[in-house]
């Protein structure tokens, strides 16, 4: 088990499956929370589980000034940041790059490009200042390889990882170990979307043909994914940087 207790783990997109799962598990595990979505309140059920270990803080990633308050939140909370999770993220929605607006293209790219650039600029200072710590990026297998009609998504999910590998040689000389997370298919709500985006007719034939390019023949669980987030945040993966985490039941091997 990769044991967090005494880190403090700041995660965006704390709402979504893959980042309350990863705040639970976290908790589990002993780090103390702050947790960031655009709600102005996070799930009452999740911040009753978490209890006094836990503090919420609204953020729009895309916007420089909800970054800053946010690590600001976490250190006058906590005094520290020694985990960060950069999981927010949006899909868009499909089409063909002739078809597909500028406005669809920006607003992705602000959310899961410009938002991991503006949580890094707020992050890293922190962390330096207490001495390092590990920082997890949510890209995708769609930052490996092509979809036909998802193009904003696929580009804005190439584009963190060249980010990440910046960060994490920039870090390296603090103790700051930057790597991304990359999961396939994940039984999630944004998987649900994607499913109806693709065949609006009928989602679960959508769905079959998903679960057929995996290996594995299934999604995977945001609890999957959210392992692998907390080992790569905790001192067992005190020598993984710069890489990339594949949780696709084999989808991109």
């Amino acid at each position: 088990m990769s044991e967090l207790t005494g880190k403090v783990a700041l995660v965006t997109g704390a709402s979504g499956g893959i980042g309350s799962a990863t705040a639970r598990l976290m908790h589990e595990r002993g780090a103390r929370l702050v947790l960031s979505d655009l709600q102005d309140e996070g799930p009452a059920e999740l911040m009753r589980e978490l209890g006094d270990d836990a503090r919420w803080c609204r953020c729009d990633v895309a916007q420089e000034a909800d970054n800053a308050a946010m690590v600001q939140c976490a250190l006058d909370s906590f005094g520290r940041i020694d985990i960060a999770v950069l999981n927010a993220g949006i899909e868009g929605r499909a089409g063909l790059i002739g078809e597909t607006s500028l406005e669809n293209f920006d607003r992705v790219m602000a959310v899961n490009v410009r938002g991991v650039f503006a949580g890094l600029s707020k992050v890293m200072p922190a962390m330096r200042q207490s001495g390092g710590g590990s920082i997890v990026i949510l890209s995708s297998t769609a930052g490996r390889k092509g979809t036909p009609t998802f193009a904003p998504y696929v580009t804005s999910k190439h584009a963190v990882m060249g980010m990440m590998k910046c960060a994490a040689l920039e870090g390296a000389a603090q103790n700051i170990r930057v790597n991304t997370v990359n999961p396939g298919p994940i039984d999630t709500r944004m998987m649900a979307a994607i499913e109806g985006d693709f065949s609006p007719d009928d989602p679960r034939a959508a769905h079959e043909a998903f679960v057929q390019s995996i290996p594995m023949r299934r999604y995977g669980t945001a609890d999957e994914v959210a392992r692998m987030i907390a080992f790569l945040a905790s001192d067992e993966a005190s020598y993984c940087t710069g890489n990339y985490y594949g949780v696709d039941g084999g989808q991109t091997s």
